[in-house]
């Protein structure tokens, strides 16, 4: 299939591995789906451990040149790449819906956003500071420096397939460091798109590498080389366990961004109409498959009926429809695993009292469509109340006390985002600081930026991303005692 690009060179039926584009060694391929008609977009390599292991030694050789490059010239490169992203922002786009199903205006958002973290971080590449730190002895000297943790191999998802890719490549780059990614298999041209436009700025060979196929046997490889130091990923939870678990043989440093199940508390205080867009925003984005979509939306009773009209009237003007429609909001769900998790979530909520007011069933068009839906009436028995639904699914709970909303809401193993709307100060800090959480949304649905740190506590992972506090995942401290000084 040709994709309607206008840079023809940026769809890629191939693996980057040392600066070449190979088919797997068996030359075995796998087929990429597009999730709006369930078509054969292309195909890929299925790669497996022997060309893992190709990858991690061309990255060890390439890193142990690349550290040495001064800092200026890194951030000279990783800005060439950033301007290369930006003006293919078009054709980057249309490979991410193609292969994704977003509707192409989130998907454009999503390379604008996928180019700012590597515009960030060729600027962090600078202010790598180390420090000296006053001696302990007449004679002594004490230094502490900052070196790359060295080769790091990067599992992405397939939700944001460019922006997860670009937030791991930024800061590996930026530190001196060097990777071996593995994309998820629905979406893997988005990031063969990326390696090739990296190639385009400049980057030497063996520094990026992407492989596509077989994630077990990938991973397997990568979690189980002792030339690889570092481990960052974005995913489930489950699977984050087992490469954690994996990892700890060879004593891995670890990134972890794993699920969400995120709350979104309206007080009786806040700006309703404003706590409702915000509500929208967090919970219907990438037709709710996000990891801080909001999941459970807890209103006060005094204003729970109020905010319960608003939001089903605003989330039933979601347009839903294929990626390249321009009215399109919202497109399909990922595969019939997400749909079907979909349909188990609403049946389930019906059987124990809830009431649907929007949506409610599979879209029209078909396949892998989902209506936006609005279930009132919500409790904790629910599913939906205790798993991350993954879908554009908004259950509205009632609360009457800040002690409780806030105990329901920390009640899940997880702890990435959360959100809650309120007008009164004080309560702005008491609640922002009992949220058992990693990021807290005040006031507002989206949080995310290449400016603040990205991440979670609990089950939801260890590590952040983004913000100055993303380089310092990749970088090792060393401490040199210097000895002699006087005479």
């Amino acid at each position: 299939m040709k994709l309607e690009i206008n840079n023809q060179n940026l769809f890629i039926e191939k693996a980057y591995i040392n600066g070449q584009w190979v088919d797997a060694d068996d030359n075995s391929t796998l087929d990429v789906i597009n999730p709006v008609n369930q078509e054969i977009i292309g195909h890929v390599p299925n790669c497996g451990a022997t060309e893992t292991n190709t990858a991690i030694t061309a990255a060890a050789v390439a890193q142990k040149k690349w550290k040495q490059h001064p800092a200026k010239e890194k951030a000279s490169v990783l800005r060439t790449f950033y301007d290369l992203i930006c003006s293919n922002q078009d054709d980057l786009a249309r490979i991410l819906t193609y292969e994704q199903g977003k509707p192409l205006a989130e998907a454009a958002g999503e390379i604008a956003y996928s180019a700012s973290f590597i515009e960030w971080f060729s600027e962090e590449a600078k202010r790598i500071y180390g420090d000296v730190i006053p001696g302990h002895l007449h004679d002594r000297r004490t230094v502490v420096i900052k070196q790359p943790v060295g080769v790091v191999a990067s599992i992405t998802p397939w939700n944001f397939p460019s922006a997860m890719l670009a937030r791991k490549v930024g800061p590996a780059l930026a530190t001196g460091c060097s990777l071996v990614c593995k994309p998820a298999k629905q979406t893997p041209f988005s990031a063969l798109a990326l390696a090739y436009l990296a190639e385009q700025a400049g980057l030497p060979k063996g520094l990026l590498n992407v492989l596509t196929g077989n994630a077990q046997a990938i991973g397997k490889a990568l979690t189980d080389s002792d030339v690889v130091r570092k481990l960052t990923f974005t995913g489930s939870t489950e699977i984050g366990k087992m490469l954690l678990k994996e990892c700890a043989n060879t004593v891995k440093r670890v990134s972890m961004e794993l699920g969400g199940h995120a709350p979104f508390i309206v007080f009786e205080d806040a700006d309703i109409k404003a706590a409702i867009a915000g509500a929208i925003a967090a919970k219907y984005r990438n037709t709710g498959q996000t990891c801080v979509c909001a999941n459970r939306i807890y209103v006060h009773q005094d204003i729970y009926e109020k905010f319960s009209a608003g939001f089903a009237r605003e989330a039933g003007k979601i347009q839903t429809g294929q990626g390249f429609d321009p009215s399109a909001d919202q497109g399909p769900l990922i595969d019939e695993a997400a749909l079907a998790k979909v349909e188990e979530h609403v049946a389930d909520a019906i059987n124990h009292g809830g009431q649907v007011i929007l949506g409610g069933h599979p879209h029209k068009l078909g396949g892998l469509f989902y209506e936006p839906t609005v279930i009132k009436n919500a409790n904790d028995e629910m599913l939906l109340a205790h798993e991350e639904t993954f879908g554009p699914v908004a259950p509205l709970f009632s609360f009457s006390t800040e002690e409780e909303v806030i105990a329901r809401a920390n009640n899940t193993p997880f702890g990435l985002a959360s959100y809650f709307y309120t007008s009164d100060l004080a309560k702005s800090w008491r609640v922002s600081e009992q949220l058992e959480y990693g990021m807290v949304g005040l006031n507002t649905g989206i949080i995310s930026t290449e400016m603040a740190p990205f991440g979670g506590v609990k089950e939801s992972g260890m590590g952040r991303e983004g913000s100055k506090y993303g380089v310092e995942d990749y970088l090792e401290t060393k401490y040199i005692s210097i000895a002699g000084i006087d005479q």
